[in-house]
């Protein structure tokens, strides 16, 4: 072996640990999802012509290591800068090594020694660095190859989890109300929380813990003996998942917020989005859906046509449904079965952007025996979920709305009429949108993002395209229309809105994809 060869397969080495630090973060932040990790590094590697590039060549140096190994730094060299942008460490989310990423890199270190071990047994040392510099190129492949072989391990440590959480759950007894959606369930969560804390004792689930593992930690770590009422947001990727939790969980009150294309990549249709999510009614004994939203407005029809279960239609616009929250110029009105109880004054800031979101949750707190005066009365100080179109002024007196998590195309539309509404942006005041877009969203997500582009091209003054992944969507929706910048950090938008905007000026933050994301 040459001096040359060595340096190759030592860069080989290299370039397939940067890969693994870069993927396993993806494979984290996915949620140890085998699949994604390789469907990440496909739109990495595929998604601008210099990535191409260079997987091609990195390929290709691989297949020339055969016959000169040296050919091998190439593919070496290639996976230590490469993707460009998808850095090693992470702006926004930082590579966290947990007891499951510790696991899942070791299996994924084994594999890929194992690929090695079987080159150089093929062919010497050629085949060798043929096979380090291919794994250098693909450790995508590897990762994803260690989260199939962990996943039986993690299932039965799982169940362990999920089997302490059952046993708290029959010592303890609480009332367990589920809340899904396909977007609003954090913010119900919150609000039913907040209507029924001065009544019961209420534990929600922390921040998004909503699945298995999430709700299995909730009730473990955080339940008390004290604790009447547990909300337990529940969220899925496929069906199955909330049927799971729910039979050992067993909500007496289930809410669905909103069946729409949220995960539509996942779910490929929204009538599977619907089966999935109505996983949840399966054991209530009562169910809240939201009247607003086409389709659990029917599936509200099937399941009271079925009997069993009392469902309890809530609207943010309809006063004649079981329970509704409109509201006027004036405030928030609160209707029981059709009967007005009352108004309260609450400003056009202050207001949930869902009406249908604070009625979902009046229905819960009406149902767990709270008053209708007092919950029309804690309908005017309903918390503001953290980052969902939170209104604030910032130092440079502008307004800035923050509607930073989990975009999608209802709330997208109504951030925008917020923004478009605001009194206190002058006539002659910019308004600004930063926006990388909507993901997941599966085939509609082009369509998706040039028509909200093109909507909010008809509110703003000046749209920043945030990143690539919704790019060419985006740019051809606004085209045109309103001045357009492009940039691939949220830092360089947040930049130019200090340095430029004033009182009278309003920016709002539609979305904020993760730096795993192109």
């Amino acid at each position: 072996m040459t001096l040359l060869d060595a340096a190759a397969l030592a860069a080989a080495a290299a370039g397939t640990a940067c890969g693994d630090l870069r993927f396993l973060r993806v494979a984290q932040r996915e949620h140890y999802l085998a699949g994604e990790t390789s469907n990440f590094a496909r739109r990495w590697w595929a998604g601008e012509w210099e990535n191409a590039g260079l997987f091609l060549l990195g390929l290709a140096g691989a297949a020339a290591a055969a016959g000169f190994p040296a050919a091998a730094l190439v593919p070496g060299l290639i996976a230590i800068i490469a993707p460009r942008r998808l850095g090693l460490r992470g702006r926004t989310g930082h590579l966290s090594w947990t007891r499951r990423l510790t696991t899942v890199a070791g299996v994924t270190v084994l594999l890929e020694a194992l690929g090695g071990l079987a080159g150089a047994l093929g062919d010497g040392l050629g085949g060798a660095v043929v096979a380090l510099g291919l794994e250098a190129m693909l450790t995508a492949l590897f990762v994803d190859g260690g989260l199939v072989a962990t996943r039986p391990f993690e299932e039965r440590l799982a169940r362990r989890f999920v089997e302490q959480a059952r046993s708290r759950l029959e010592r303890v007894r609480p009332m367990v109300v589920a809340v899904t959606g396909s977007y609003g369930k954090t913010t119900v969560k919150g609000y039913i929380a907040h209507l029924i804390g001065s009544y019961k004792t209420t534990l929600p689930s922390p921040r998004s813990f909503n699945n298995r593992a999430g709700l299995a930690r909730t009730v473990n770590e955080h339940l008390g003996s004290a604790t009447e009422v547990l909300v337990a947001e529940m969220g899925t990727y496929g069906p199955g998942e909330i049927a799971e939790m729910c039979s050992w969980m067993r909500p007496e009150i289930s809410v669905m917020t909103a069946i729409g294309p949220a995960h539509l990549e996942r779910f490929k249709t929204l009538d599977n989005t619907l089966k999935a999510k109505s996983e949840i009614t399966e054991t209530a004994r009562v169910v809240v859906l939201n009247n607003d939203d086409e389709r659990l407005a029917r599936f509200g029809t099937e399941l009271a046509s079925q009997g069993g279960k009392k469902v309890l239609l809530a609207s943010g616009r309809d006063p004649a449904a079981d329970v509704a929250v409109v509201p006027s110029s004036d405030g928030l009105s609160l209707f029981v079965s059709g009967e007005k109880v009352g108004l309260v004054s609450v400003g056009p800031a202050e207001r949930p952007t869902a009406p249908s979101n604070a009625a979902c949750a009046a229905a819960v707190a009406l149902e767990l025996g709270v008053p209708a005066p007092e919950v029309l009365t804690r309908l005017a100080s309903l918390p503001l979920p953290a980052n969902r179109l939170q209104r604030y002024r910032a130092e440079g007196g502008y307004i800035v709305y923050d509607d930073t998590f989990n975009s999608n195309p209802t709330g997208a539309r109504l951030a925008l009429c917020r923004l478009a509404e605001d009194p206190e942006v002058s006539s002659s005041g910019r308004r600004v949108l930063v926006t990388p877009g909507m993901v997941e969203l599966g085939p509609e997500q082009a369509q998706e993002n040039e028509a909200f582009a093109a909507e909010a091209a008809r509110v703003v003054d000046r749209l920043f395209v945030v990143g690539r992944t919704n790019r060419a969507a985006l740019l051809s929706g606004a085209a045109g229309h309103v001045e357009l910048t492009t940039v691939d950090r949220l830092d360089q938008a947040i930049n130019w809105v200090r340095a430029n905007l004033g009182p009278g000026d309003a920016v709002l933050y539609e979305n904020d994809l993760p730096d795993h994301f192109p």
